[in-house]
């Protein structure tokens, strides 16, 4: 019934956010139109968080977050950076993994993080 899932990003530079996933991230893609890609990103697996949990009241602002997942994130951290990367903050550590945000051109920073649990497309 459900295949995958299409993520759509909204950038107020689609050119420079577009050639960033495809020269940074290298991310294989597939063009619909002139200078229209459309980016392969893997696996992807889904979650429902609440708004609000003990410790924090204030419910998340966001509806809806995006962040991709790597193996290594010290090695992806090093490839992303030779190619022109830029991260926002420091690495952070969580019951879930570690990570860090990755500028990208045209919007906000994306989470890339190194999950501590196997991903559910292993499962």
């Amino acid at each position: 019934m459900i295949t995958g899932s299409h993520t759509l990003l909204y950038s107020d530079d689609p050119a420079a956010t577009r050639a960033f996933f495809r020269d940074v991230l290298e991310l294989s893609f597939i063009e619909t139109s002139p200078g229209w890609l459309i980016f392969a990103t893997g696996p992807s697996e889904l979650g429902a968080h609440p708004r609000t949990w003990p410790g924090r009241d204030e419910p998340v602002a966001q509806r809806h977050v995006v962040s991709l997942t790597c193996d290594d994130l010290d090695a992806t951290m090093a490839a992303l950076a030779a190619r022109g990367a830029r991260f926002a903050g420091e690495v952070w550590e969580q019951e879930y993994g570690r990570g860090i945000e990755v500028e990208v051109p045209g919007m906000e920073p994306l989470t890339v993080y190194q999950p501590s649990y196997a991903p559910a497309w292993e499962r």
